[in-house]
């Protein structure tokens, strides 16, 4: 006899988990349950097409009901709500919302994929006409009617995530004076702050407002449209606010059902993506995972991670033994002309997770710097001490970031060790790399650090220095210190050094840094086999210093 195998939700895990399960089970009865009108869209294009990037919004349909029920032969049930699982009689009560009959559906097998809702903080006039939260089609719908009425010229996105970031760029580029309200010192929680100044400085210098640990106490309609109460600045006008504070998993049906929950509410499940309950698997945005780097429990809502949890799941179910390991947040953000992305952990995690490690910043080219249209990358590598095992990575540039991030990625990966990313053959030539790629550039100074050739600090280490104890050497041109420097150093430039070394207290530990890091390394050997006892290099230098310490101020009202 066939088996019955429901499926409570669509979208990545809902849609993914069915369409494997017929491609490895042609007899199973499959039936798919969305409380929304459509079961396989492009959730991550919505903000694209708000902004008009996308037009056609047919492009964002991946698969209608009726298409998935010719191609899979899944008996696809849109606006069906399933309010019950009784895990006794392995039945479901389900809501047609149609007409609001209840339904008893019973199963083998049932696939949970609920996915997760964005938060709505608990504030005044959250819900205000005009005030959005962004997961699906239909939110897309009411707010795209609400920009193409009359008079619509100003926006505030509340949170500075993935979502609101995306959703600021939309709205700037279709012409709207916009603002993003972060609580938070820095934009993109999963980058470290020391990495955000430059995303900072892009987007402020692309029209949007940065109002920075900043909170938002209520929304008020007035004459003049939504005034947006904030902690920090006064109020904020909008004819529009878009609610971008992040998401929670949407776990009550699990919940109610007494399954075991994880992190956050999240649905607790086994690496084979079953739940507590042998007969239910759950994948996606309501689940919880094993972080892939510290191994500790986590909640990462990212498609890419919901599409293999489905696919696992019903290779489980089918009986083909397949394993989940980890998730490990790679992800990649479009700001404009700039791209930020990253992969494992951050500092916040490994701290949290009682990991030693270092770190090391690097600045290069994204392709030859003799062919036209190089633009600068900026790499920063988190790898476990002593032994280099990768352990995270955060890129902000342009073009070629979502490369190296992707090798990066598949490095930690493999576990492979920052010595490892010197020997990776990566395809060069003068239009698409270097000779000497940014990720075997980090590869080379992270390996320095590891075998004391350098000794680092950092860019909050620069505060702390006394500097009649110490000496900061600036090895740039002269040039260069002229046109802005650390405050306090002194000026000898590195094709200068040898033979000026003279002018320099050998008694005193010297703290030098160039532009980037490369001349001040080359400093540092020479004064580290000059006698010098106590030599340091800037991390990053110069360049990054001023970024991670540049004050991004409240805008002028």
């Amino acid at each position: 006899m066939a088996r019955r195998i429901l499926i409570v939700g669509g979208v990545a895990g809902g849609a993914t988990f069915a369409a494997r399960l017929r491609r490895l089970d042609e007899a199973a009865e499959i039936v798919l349950f969305e409380r929304g009108e459509h079961i396989s869209f492009a959730n991550c294009g919505l903000p694209y097409y708000l902004g008009d990037t996308i037009t056609d919004r047919e492009e964002l349909l991946l698969q209608t009901p009726e298409s998935f029920r010719d191609r899979y032969a899944v008996d696809v049930r849109v606006r069906h709500e399933v309010v019950r699982i009784d895990r006794e009689a392995k039945r479901l009560q389900v809501r047609r919302l149609s007409d609001g009959a209840t339904l008893e559906e019973p199963y083998d097998v049932l696939l949970l994929s609920p996915g997760a809702d964005p938060v709505v903080p608990p504030i005044e006039g959250a819900r205000e006409e005009g005030v959005f939260t962004l997961r699906n089609l239909s939110d897309t719908d009411r707010i795209k009617a609400h920009l193409q009425r009359p008079g619509v010229r100003r926006a505030v996105v509340v949170g500075g995530g993935y979502i609101g970031v995306e959703m600021a760029e939309n709205l700037r580029e279709l012409g709207l004076k916009t603002a993003i309200v972060e609580m938070m010192d820095h934009l993109v929680q999963p980058l470290d702050a020391d990495m955000a100044g430059d995303l900072h400085a892009h987007m402020t210098k692309n029209g949007v407002s940065l109002y920075l640990k900043c909170g938002v106490t209520g929304i008020r309609r007035t004459a003049s449209g939504l005034s947006v109460e904030t902690t920090v600045g006064g109020p904020l006008l909008a004819d529009i606010v878009i609610l971008a504070v992040g998401v929670r998993p949407e776990s009550s049906l699990a919940k109610d059902a007494g399954l075991a929950l994880g992190v956050r509410g999240t649905i607790a499940v086994d690496e084979r993506m079953r739940t507590a309950d042998p007969a239910i698997y759950a994948v996606g945005d309501a689940v919880e995972v094993v972080d892939a780097v510290t191994g500790r429990p986590a909640f990462v809502p990212l498609a890419s991670p919901a599409n293999r949890q489905a696919r696992i799941a019903a290779d489980n179910a089918c009986g083909i033994p397949s394993v989940y390991r980890g998730t490990q947040g790679t992800a990649i953000l479009k700001a404009f002309e700039m791209a930020v992305a990253v992969t494992g952990a951050n500092e916040r995690a490994l701290k949290e997770a009682g990991i030693p490690y270092a770190k090391t910043y690097t600045n290069s080219g994204s392709h030859a710097g003799y062919y036209p249209g190089a633009n600068a990358m900026n790499v920063k590598l988190l790898f476990r001490v002593p032994d280099g095992l990768l352990l995270g990575a955060q890129l902000t540039g342009r073009d070629g970031v979502d490369k190296r991030c992707d090798v990066l990625a598949t490095a930690i990966r493999a576990k492979m060790t920052v010595r490892d990313l010197t020997d990776l053959e990566l395809a060069y030539a003068p239009p698409f790399g270097s000779a000497k790629d940014p990720v075997n550039m980090a590869g080379y100074v992270a390996s320095n650090v590891l075998d004391g050739l350098v000794k680092q600090f950092y860019w909050d280490d620069v505060a702390g220095l006394d500097l009649a104890k110490v000496t900061l050497l600036d090895v740039r041109t002269a040039e260069e210190f002229a046109a802005g420097a650390i405050p306090g150093a002194v000026n000898i430039p590195v094709d200068e050094l040898r033979a000026r070394i003279g002018e320099l207290d050998p008694s005193k530990p010297v703290y030098e840094y160039c532009r980037i890091g490369l001349r001040g390394h080359v400093a540092y050997r020479i004064l580290a086999q000059s006698g010098f006892p106590a030599v340091y290099n800037l991390a990053g230098g110069y360049r990054f210093w001023r970024a991670a310490t540049r004050e991004c101020p409240l805008p002028k009202a």
